[in-house]
């Protein structure tokens, strides 16, 4: 699967449980920035993933951007920043 997202967009690995994961949603809702969920409990593959980007720690919310790159825990200004 290619979890790439387009240009303007991120997409955000997370779990039900992830607090840190539910305020990040609320926070890109609320600036209009657009994102795909992924979550690692339900989508075969993604766990493995996020631990790849994380040095195999299996953290949430991890970010993926549109260049390829990846963020951990990332704040709402980090990922402006990054799409601008």
């Amino acid at each position: 699967m290619n979890f790439v997202p387009e240009s303007g967009t991120i997409t955000m690995f997370t779990t039900n449980w992830c607090g840190y994961c539910s305020r990040l949603k609320s926070q890109l809702d609320k600036a209009g920035v657009g994102y795909t969920e992924v979550n690692v409990e339900e989508v075969d593959g993604t766990s493995e993933l996020v631990m790849s980007l994380n040095g195999g720690n299996r953290t949430v919310p991890t970010v993926l951007f549109p260049d390829g790159s990846s963020a951990t825990n990332p704040s709402l200004a980090q990922v402006q920043a990054k799409l601008a």
